[in-house]
């Protein structure tokens, strides 16, 4: 397992880039984004093995960038799910296309955290698929599964990135598999005030460690978006409430010595729908435009 070390989540799409019609953002400007970021952070955490991802690896080896990267993939869905309001039905055809789809991904995942496995700190087999919403909603027995396999292509430390509650609720099997157990905590999504909000992200922790005693745990995505248009109290997503309680959460994580990715490096406005206020779009602690927002402007 490794060191306890300042984290974010890295995704480097600007304005008219986006990973669905694959504009890509370049080498010159990965490059940019990692000599920012590296400034503060020691790790960053990717959710795919696109042409991005590739960019990102090569860049920091050719720089000698002091960034290490946790890997991921977003696997497809084997089982539809009409509770997701967005394309969670899949046909029967589909989903055993994506039940090879998804082995082949893992073997490719493997490959390229084995190529660059001095910068590689860990890789994880999905991200958010046992959620009840997911798109790609995944059983945690085929997650076992997948964890198994990718276990037996890499020496790398292996995860699966999923809500605290999800991982309580359906992850004991697969805990015995992976090497550490990475979980999800936003308060701003379950409508929970700031006065109350680290108090229920150390409590999520704290009810993970006791479910998993002998697993470590990180965070692989808590944070708080500075703008919203539904589904939170618009009133506290602001960058005065994003640099308080992110100010309080990274105190507690270096006191405990718990690595904790920030979601997110930079505000990606190709996420969700045409709504330029959703809260998707407004996570990053810098501005689209590479701004800083209050929290990292201190620094």
């Amino acid at each position: 397992m490794f060191d306890y070390k300042p984290a974010i989540c890295y995704s480097g799409y600007r304005e008219n880039q986006n990973p669905r019609t694959q504009t890509y953002p370049s080498d010159a400007e990965v490059l940019e984004d990692l000599v920012l970021l590296s400034k503060h952070f020691s790790y960053i955490r990717m959710y795919d093995i696109s042409e991005h991802a590739k960019s990102v690896l090569r860049v920091i080896k050719a720089n000698h960038i002091p960034l290490k990267v946790m890997l991921g993939v977003e696997p497809k869905g084997e089982i539809s799910n009409p509770n997701c309001p967005w394309g969670g039905l899949h046909t029967d055809e589909a989903i055993q296309q994506h039940k090879v789809s998804n082995f082949v991904q893992l073997d490719q995942l493997a490959e390229l955290a084995n190529a660059y496995h001095d910068i590689v700190l860990a890789v994880s087999i999905g991200n958010e698929n046992m959620a009840y919403w997911h798109p790609n909603k995944m059983s945690s027995e085929t997650l076992v599964e997948h964890a198994k396999h990718l276990k037996s292509k890499t020496d790398l430390p292996i995860s699966f990135c999923e809500g605290a509650h999800e991982w309580r609720a359906q992850g004991t099997e697969l805990a015995k598999i992976v090497d550490f157990v990475s979980i999800h905590v936003y308060p701003l999504w379950q409508r929970i005030a700031y006065t109350e909000a680290v108090e229920a992200t150390i409590e999520e922790y704290e009810k993970t460690k006791a479910a998993f005693p002998t697993k470590p745990i990180i965070f692989t995505e808590f944070g708080w978006t500075t703008c919203a248009s539904q589904q939170m109290d618009t009133t506290q997503t602001t960058e005065a409430y994003q640099k308080a309680y992110l100010d309080r959460m990274i105190a507690w994580s270096k006191q405990n010595q718990v690595t904790m990715f920030i979601f997110e490096a930079f505000d990606e406005p190709w996420k969700g729908g045409d709504d330029p206020l959703e809260a998707e779009k407004h996570w990053g602690i810098y501005h689209v435009t590479r701004q800083p927002k209050p929290w990292i402007a201190q620094f």
